[in-house]
């Protein structure tokens, strides 16, 4: 019965709050455009909300829901998993790593709850991290950023985590300095402008491919 697909009313289905799982603005999009070409979806996967009886909260597909919503449908597809606090801990920390990306702060949020009750040896048996890089997110120190000027565009910083050698350190140091030399402290600009260059590069290898294609 656990894995049984049932149709409940979107409005029953509560999101988890500690879901570390971002998808960006285009890929969302990209979603939203399949479910409704096709009408079809890997069904969300929920456990019973003990805070409110009838309602089920979300362990994963939470932008699957969303989508739902998008599309204005009033069910949606789902396999109901009886799980506890812990469990579900984990699968957030696993399943919704499929797709999206990690809010980091919400990731280290999770891991510390779960390092309370299994080592991190124990937890990288279960986790795509390994031990060393479950430790160093753990102890990660998470930047404070400045709030925006009074008036001023509303930005939040997205924080990325990167785990690299001692040489791949070295190289993106490099490219960094050479991207934005004046301000090397600014590594956030000078490695957008880095990626920037990456893909206006491949834009334009494109064109020249597509250019010679139709010339041929």
């Amino acid at each position: 019965m656990e894995n049984t697909i049932q149709q409940v009313a979107v409005s029953r289905l509560v999101a988890h709050p500690d879901n570390p799982n971002r998808m960006s603005g285009s890929t969302f999009a990209k979603l939203v455009r399949n479910i409704e070409r096709t009408g079809r979806y890997e069904p969300l996967i929920v456990r019973p909300y003990r805070r409110k009886k009838g309602r089920f909260q979300i362990i994963n597909g939470h932008h699957r829901l969303e989508a739902l919503k998008k599309l204005g449908k009033r069910k949606a597809a789902v396999i109901v998993w009886d799980v506890d606090d812990e469990q579900t801990d984990i699968l957030l920390a696993t399943l919704n790593r499929l797709s999206g990306s990690d809010v980091v702060a919400k990731k280290i949020a999770l891991l510390k709850r779960l390092t309370e009750k299994m080592n991190a040896r124990q937890l990288a048996r279960l986790l795509p991290q390994t031990p060393g890089q479950i430790k160093k997110l753990i102890d990660l120190n998470m930047p404070k950023f400045p709030a925006p000027a009074s008036g001023g565009p509303q930005a939040p910083a997205n924080a990325m985590v990167f785990f690299l050698t001692d040489e791949q350190k070295k190289v993106v140091e490099d490219a960094l300095s050479l991207a934005m030399p004046t301000k090397p402290a600014r590594n956030a600009a000078a490695l957008t402008a880095i990626a920037r260059h990456f893909l206006d590069t491949a834009s334009q290898d494109n064109t020249r491919n597509e250019d010679q294609i139709r010339t041929a």
